[in-house]
């Protein structure tokens, strides 16, 4: 069999695989949101914290939840990480740098994952158990809260009213991705994935010298990792090593765990507004998006020009052999579709034209399908958009599931789309105009430009993969790294949130002759054309600049 039909053969297993998790999936997922019946675990949960489930939120109330309870998870795990030297557990590693310790926290409460350091070089199994593997559940409930808010103002009307941010954040972690991962992690286990607390282990000789492994609990933070669209790995390589992924069938599984929730709630948005045919518009949107950029990343592997490479079977540097081309080109566009970050290749040994489809994944706003619930309300505030731009063609008040799109709610979606791009763009020209930051660049040229900017737009994007060759663990990146994928994070869920509530005060109006069909493959299309166009003309000058110039170079 050769390496293209293996890769092409492997994307129509996994399409098959999502087809038949998204309708029981999504429909769960619907119930749990939807429901007014609390599980006995979840009462001693509310009242630990002292909340009550069942008062309803305006999104100002709504909106002060996520930020405090994220808030608090920052200070926690900036403390377990600057405590680690006097930790029980710790394996001898000393206490985390307050830069990076800032930069590490931020990156795992915004569900973001970015990491400037090497994570079995570093971490100890409390910092690893206790802090981060928490917070990739709950960054991940977090998301979907928001996305699930946003739809309910979609789907309410007449009252300010989006739900109870508590219960939605509870509910999602023990009824959703607890039992999920559990399930996986065991999946993972007998499939050779670690799972242990052990300390580190010489073996070998290598050089003169023997070589150190660490134990883990890899094989439970490996399921969440992937599940809530994660991508922090246990150690420096992440995906790529044996321990968090030792086969072709974890490797298929993994990609399909961090695209199975962000698919299936474009079928939850469908139940919960009451017209599963809306939730396959966006999904078809979503697919077509996803579908072609695996196309041309396969294109771009398999077919680059040159001798060994045409002897390779494609560009394998950077890439597993056990995955090869295919496999590494569909989990590097699902890592960077998603907000996920995980990585079975490194990015940055892609060919030229490949690296820049890993940036342009991103620079889309992570929508096709994007992380757990961030992707979903990413691509409804796009479909805001293009209701707007096709309302604006035909001289009519655009309107959006009965809900008018009027000047206040063009605004918070305008100024959603402006927040990423403004610091990826922002940050990017300041590190490449001081004199300091480039010091950190591997490459010169357009590649070491590409490194900068893919950082810049993994963090604002909230997707924490990197570009490789960049050393980021400096207090200039660590600290505005930080800071982008803090007000990457924040800022747009303001907007949605705000969104959200001007949607849910509306009174529906009725469908006459001349409103857009939304659920129809036309305005699939016109929003894929909006997506791609607007991202187009905000990112392409930086593009040329870095991909696309080292691209047609070489």
């Amino acid at each position: 069999m050769g390496p293209v039909l293996a890769g092409v053969l492997q994307l129509l297993a996994l399409i098959g695989a999502l087809a038949l998790a998204y309708i029981p999936l999504g429909n769960y997922m619907a119930r749990v949101y939807s429901s007014d019946r609390h599980w006995r675990v979840e009462k001693w949960i509310y009242k630990g914290i002292g909340a009550d489930p069942d008062t309803e939120m305006r999104w100002p109330a709504y909106l002060r939840g996520v930020l405090a309870f994220s808030a608090v998870s920052v200070l926690f795990l900036y403390l377990l990480q600057r405590l680690q030297g006097v930790l029980p557990g710790s394996l001898g590693f000393s206490s985390i740098d307050p830069d990076q310790a800032f930069n590490t926290a931020v990156s795992f409460v915004t569900n973001t994952n970015w990491q400037s350091y090497y994570g079995e070089q570093a971490m100890g199994h409390v910092v690893q158990t206790a802090g981060l593997a928490v917070q990739n559940f709950v960054s991940a409930a977090v998301g979907i809260a928001v996305a699930v808010a946003l739809v309910r103002g979609f789907a309410r009307s007449r009252t300010g009213e989006l739900g109870n941010f508590w219960s939605d954040l509870v509910r999602g972690v023990v009824r959703i991705l607890l039992p999920f991962s559990l399930v996986v992690a065991v999946v993972l286990v007998a499939c050779g994935v670690i799972q242990n607390f052990s300390g580190i282990h010489e073996v070998g000789q290598f050089m003169g010298g023997s070589q150190q492994w660490n134990g883990g609990a890899v094989a439970s933070q490996e399921a969440i990792k992937e599940i809530g669209t994660n991508g922090g790995g246990y150690f420096n390589a992440n995906s790529a090593h044996p321990f968090e992924n030792p086969t072709p069938f974890t490797n298929l599984l993994e990609i399909f765990l961090l695209l199975v929730i962000p698919f299936s709630l474009t079928r939850t948005f469908g139940v919960m507004v009451g017209s599963v045919r809306q939730g396959y518009a966006i999904l078809a949107t979503m697919a077509t998006i996803w579908v072609g950029f695996v196309a041309l990343m396969m294109w771009s592997e398999f077919a680059h020009h040159g001798p060994a490479l045409q002897i390779a079977g494609g560009a394998m540097e950077g890439k597993e052999t056990r995955f090869g081309v295919g496999a590494s080109s569909i989990f590097a566009v699902s890592t960077t579709l998603t907000s996920t970050g995980a990585v079975d290749s490194f990015h940055s040994s892609f060919t030229g034209l490949g690296g820049g489809i890993t940036m342009l994944g991103m620079m889309l706003g992570e929508i096709a399908p994007g992380g757990t619930g961030s992707g979903l309300y990413g691509m409804l505030v796009m479909a805001v958009i293009a209701v707007f731009i096709a309302g604006l063609m035909v001289g009519r008040t655009p309107e959006y599931l009965g809900k008018k799109i009027g000047t206040r709610e063009i605004k918070f979606a305008a100024c959603y789309i402006l927040i990423t791009p403004a610091l990826v763009l922002v940050f990017t020209a300041a590190a490449m105009a001081l004199p300091t930051p480039g010091n950190s660049m591997t490459n010169s040229g357009a590649h070491g430009f590409s490194e900068i900017l893919y950082a810049y737009t993994s963090a604002s994007n909230n997707n924490g993969s990197a570009f490789a060759g960049l050393n980021a663990d400096t207090q200039w990146f660590n600290t505005t790294l930080g800071l982008a994928m803090l007000l990457g994070r924040f800022l747009p869920m303001v907007f949605v949130l705000a969104l959200a509530g001007s949607l849910a005060e509306q009174q529906p109006v009725p469908v006459t002759a001349g409103t857009l069909r939304t659920e129809k493959p036309l305005f699939t299309g016109l929003l894929v054309g909006a997506i791609l166009i607007i991202t187009g003309l905000t990112y392409f000058p930086a593009l040329a600049l870095g991909p696309l110039a080292e691209g047609l170079a070489s």
